[in-house]
């Protein structure tokens, strides 16, 4: 379902570590609301002005935007920061957001910029300011976690500030390269010179900009006037937008449902168990597809699991079904594809004829004796955390000896992208085009500056990578889910939980096709 026109139908996709709110694309809307923000009789029933105030799962830790794949980051990142494109919602076409224009010949991409544009200090962004972040994000030195997700590795730019345009050279060929462009958040030139600056402030043109950071407790922000270049057109001119956002930081899920109910937040997340008591209050919600269940193993040496052996035994150790139906409380289906969020690029089943099947047996065998340390989000909710404590049950009856660790979302990336203190991981890691997935999948870890933080190193995958990626767009799907089987099937990686993530409302709806979209919330009247 979808939200029309004032609403500001299109986003990015969006890539994040963790269960989002809508992480990375995917379809808002109101169950069983035909006629959003009206009475029945065409009457707007929207409130200008007042502030909207969503229930964050966890702090997004330093704020700037190119710095981290995490969920919460992403979330409020599209508030104060815009992309360069914006892909529809439904159909997946690429429309326009910071640029109107965009053309691709081969691996030359040229995008022009909309007329106007300002960042929230009153300066001017320019073709060469996103020239400048392109040449930041595609220098391996500074660490972005977009580089080669969002930013073909080995691109580069060229700015003609007089036309507005500007021209990116790939080093090889992207059949998803706009798609990645309408995730990659541009920074104004006074964050680009002061990059310091941007981990407790904004630097951007999006419709909001910072203006409280208390860290840990909530971030407020305050919306742009002028503001007209936000996806496919949308403006802050719109009856019913909000002059002011809170993200509220509230790690636990029941107290987010219970502030919802009572009306002290506008919005908030929710996976578990208490989706069905806020069905039965009849609150709007906005709805995602997603995936939700995905194991990782530390494949770096120093680690029992770098043994393929024992991440296939780790893997047949596991009712991967039970786990599934725990982990969304009965509410989620079978995981399809890596690239799970809508508009998927390459639809498919990529999972389900090549997942390791259940052999407690063969498992013993190989586990017998060994200890694993086990993380997940405690900010996932209770479903995952029970079905969290399933899997410690069914690895230790195949012999292993397992610690769980549910720790919240900064401890998480910082094991994950840090400390490598970790074995076995429950990361969701949600994106809509299977490129976008490749530098995680494979290609230099962490201490080679790479973001393959398990250090995983297969043949098959990176062989169907190349296929694919010779090929245009869609043409390559086939080759792309191929190459996703051969990670499945050697449990380099183990997807086992879709789910239809709701993101509820209380006194205003909005989309969350991939991320809360801020150009479409509307606040309604009382």
């Amino acid at each position: 379902m979808k939200l029309q026109t004032a609403l500001g139908r299109s986003l990015g996709t969006s890539l994040a570590l963790g269960v989002t709110a809508a992480l990375l694309a995917g379809c808002g809307g109101s169950d069983g609301d035909s006629d959003p923000g009206g009475d029945g009789n065409g009457a707007s029933q929207y409130a200008d002005g007042g502030t909207f105030t969503m229930a964050l799962k966890g702090d997004p830790g330093k704020l700037d935007p190119q710095s981290s794949a995490s969920s919460q980051l992403f979330t409020v990142n599209q508030l104060a920061y815009d992309n360069l494109l914006s892909v529809d919602a439904e159909s997946g076409e690429i429309e326009s957001q910071l640029a109107t224009e965009w053309a691709v010949d081969g691996k030359t991409v040229t995008l022009t910029l909309a007329d106007g544009i300002t960042c929230a200090d009153g300066s001017e962004f320019t073709a060469s300011t996103v020239a400048d972040n392109i040449a930041y994000v595609g220098d391996p030195k500074n660490k972005s976690a977009y580089l080669g997700v969002f930013l073909p590795a080995g691109a580069t730019a060229k700015a003609d500030d007089a036309a507005g345009t500007v021209t990116l050279q790939l080093a090889q060929p992207a059949p998803f390269v706009l798609n990645g462009l309408a995730s990659l958040p541009m920074v104004c030139d006074s964050g680009m010179k002061d990059r310091k600056s941007l981990a407790d402030s904004t630097a951007g043109t999006g419709p909001y900009a910072l203006t409280e950071a208390v860290p840990g407790d909530h971030y407020t922000y305050e919306i742009r006037d002028g503001y007209t270049w936000g996806p496919n057109g949308a403006t802050t001119d719109e009856e019913g937008m909000p002059d002011t956002v809170v993200m509220k930081i509230v790690e636990n899920e029941g107290t987010a449902a219970n502030l919802l109910v009572a009306g002290d937040v506008n919005a908030a997340q929710v996976i578990g168990p208490d989706v069905k008591r806020l069905d039965a209050q009849g609150l709007f919600a906005a709805e995602t597809p997603a995936l939700q269940g995905e194991q990782w193993y530390n494949h770096n040496d120093g680690h029992e699991t770098s043994d393929a052996q024992v991440r296939m035994a780790l893997t047949q150790a596991l009712d991967l079904g039970e786990l599934a139906s725990v982990s969304t409380a009965d509410a989620g289906t079978p995981a399809t594809t890596l690239a799970a969020i809508e508009p998927v690029s390459c639809p498919g089943d990529s999972v389900s004829g090549s997942l390791p099947a259940q052999d407690v047996d063969a498992a013993k065998a190989v586990l017998a004796g060994k200890e694993f340390t086990f993380l997940y989000s405690s900010a996932a909710g209770s479903a995952v955390a029970a079905a969290a404590e399933l899997a410690v049950q069914q690895w230790e009856a195949a012999g292993a000896e397992v610690t769980a660790k549910g720790v919240d979302e900064t401890a998480l990336q910082g094991a994950i992208f840090g400390t490598g203190d970790w074995d076995i991981s429950w990361v969701p890691l949600n994106v809509n085009s299977p490129d976008q997935l490749v530098p995680f999948l494979s290609g230099p870890g962490l201490a080679d500056g790479g973001t393959n933080f398990s250090g995983i190193d297969n043949a098959d995958y990176a062989a169907g990578v190349e296929e694919a990626s010779a090929l245009p767009g869609s043409e390559g799907c086939d080759a792309w889910l191929a190459a996703e089987s051969a990670l499945v099937a050697a449990a380099d990686i183990v997807p086992f939980a879709n789910n239809l993530v709701k993101t509820f409302g209380n006194g205003a709806e909005f989309e969350t096709p991939g991320q809360l979209v801020p150009t479409s919330i509307r606040m309604l009247a009382q």
